[in-house]
C-alpha cells in the first residue's frame, strides 16, 4: 500500500463497518464526521430528486372528468404532497445535522451531552438525542399528549 493511499484511508471517510470497529475514544473523529456528512448529503440529494419528480408529476396530471377518477386522483396527489411535506421536514433535519457536523456538536445528545452512539446514528443520522433521552421524551409525549 502506498503512503498516499494509507494516509488517505486514515483521514478519509470510513465505511459503516470501519466506524463500528473504531474504539470508543475515537467517537466523532474526523473520519466518522466525514462518513455521516457524506451519508447526510446523499440523503439530501435523494430528497431533492424526489421533490423535482413530484413537481413534474403534479404539473403533468390531467384532470379526470369522471368524479370517481377525479377523487382517486386527488387522493393520490394528497398522499404524494404529504410525503413531500415529511421529506421537507427531513430536509430541515438533515441541514441541521450538517450544521452540527460543522460546529462539532454532531453525535452528542442535546439534552444530556452524552454520546448518541454510532449504531443509533447509522440507523437515524439526524438523531439529536441519545436513546435514553428519546425514550423519556416519547414517554412524556404519550403521557401528556404533546
Amino acid at each position: 500500500m502506498s503512503a498516499t493511499r494509507k494516509g488517505r484511508e486514515a483521514t478519509g471517510p470510513a465505511s459503516a463497518d470501519q466506524l463500528l470497529a473504531m474504539s470508543g475514544k475515537d467517537y466523532m473523529n474526523a473520519r466518522q464526521r466525514a462518513f455521516f456528512r457524506e451519508r447526510l448529503l446523499a440523503m439530501r440529494e435523494t430528497l431533492i430528486c424526489n421533490v423535482s419528480e413530484t413537481s413534474a408529476h403534479l404539473r403533468q396530471v390531467e384532470v379526470a372528468t369522471d368524479p370517481m377518477d377525479r377523487a382517486t386522483q386527488e387522493e393520490e396527489q394528497a398522499i404524494e404532497l404529504r410525503s413531500r411535506d415529511r421529506e421537507r421536514k427531513l430536509m430541515r433535519k438533515i441541514d441541521q445535522a450538517l450544521a452540527r457536523i460543522e460546529d462539532g456538536s454532531y453525535g452528542w445528545c442535546e439534552e444530556t451531552g452524552e454520546a448518541i452512539g454510532l449504531q443509533r446514528l447509522l440507523a437515524r443520522p439526524t438523531a439529536t438525542l441519545c436513546v435514553e433521552a428519546q425514550e423519556r421524551r416519547e414517554k412524556l409525549e404519550r403521557v401528556y399528549g404533546h
